[in-house]
């Protein structure tokens, strides 16, 4: 099996220094940036498995660095800050993050969030398209549209959106959501669901005057294909 490559964003040279040789101990191939040019460039260019990125980056934040990547690419990127408000982490997650780890961290929880995302990935449908009706869902192109026209949805809404389309026509209860959008170790009220609920209806079934997305009174929600 080919050594995984891991794309190290840090401007900290030390702690960049320690994370690199952790990696590399675990078997990874290493390639770092230490500013955010640098590392945007590299993460557009470059064929990477994983991205691990700070925020606070000379040239150009994370945050930016990770939009840009979102308009390209769903490699899981994990973010490595001393940030630790719940605004900051609910910000990166909605852009597009896959994970959130603040320092001073263990390594390792970092390397067991590493694993996990790289399985994530790896476990993904070979198919990229979901369809559900004229509403589209691309995985490769990260994109999704109805009727042919885009429809411009958070990290989040977009991983809740593909887990309701791969599951149409089937009744999910809101701890099966969280389970697989927010994770397992999510300790948060899962009323959180309703809310990215309304979110997408607000983006979809709003929009195009099409309800798709059903509520089961007292049980959960499903993504209904009327075909």
């Amino acid at each position: 099996m080919a050594q995984q490559k891991i794309l190290l964003i840090e401007d900290e040279v030390k702690i960049a220094r320690f994370l690199e040789l952790e990696l590399i101990h675990e078997g990874y191939l290493v390639e770092q940036a230490y500013d955010g040019r640098t590392g945007l460039d590299m993460a557009l260019e470059g064929d990477f498995d994983l991205i691990i990125l700070d925020i606070m980056l000379p040239s150009i934040n994370g945050l930016e660095i990770l939009r840009r990547i979102r308009k390209h690419s769903d490699i899981p990127v994990i973010m490595l800050t001393a940030k630790d408000e719940v605004t900051d982490k609910v910000m990166g997650l909605d852009m597009g993050a896959d994970d959130y780890v603040t320092k001073p961290f263990a390594i390792e929880e970092l390397l067991a969030r590493i694993r996990v995302a790289l399985k994530r990935r790896a476990t993904t449908p070979i198919s990229s398209l979901l369809t559900v009706g004229e509403l589209k869902l691309d995985l490769a192109k990260y994109a999704v549209t109805f009727d042919n026209q885009p429809i411009e949805l958070t990290k989040r809404e977009f991983d809740l959106l593909k887990y309701l389309m791969e599951n149409k026509n089937i009744v999910l209860t809101r701890e099966r959501l969280v389970e697989a959008v927010w994770g397992y170790d999510y300790t948060g009220d899962t009323n959180v669901v309703d809310v990215y609920i309304r979110y997408l209806r607000s983006k979809i079934d709003d929009r195009f005057n099409k309800k798709l997305i059903h509520t089961v009174r007292g049980v959960g929600y499903l993504l209904k294909d009327e075909a």
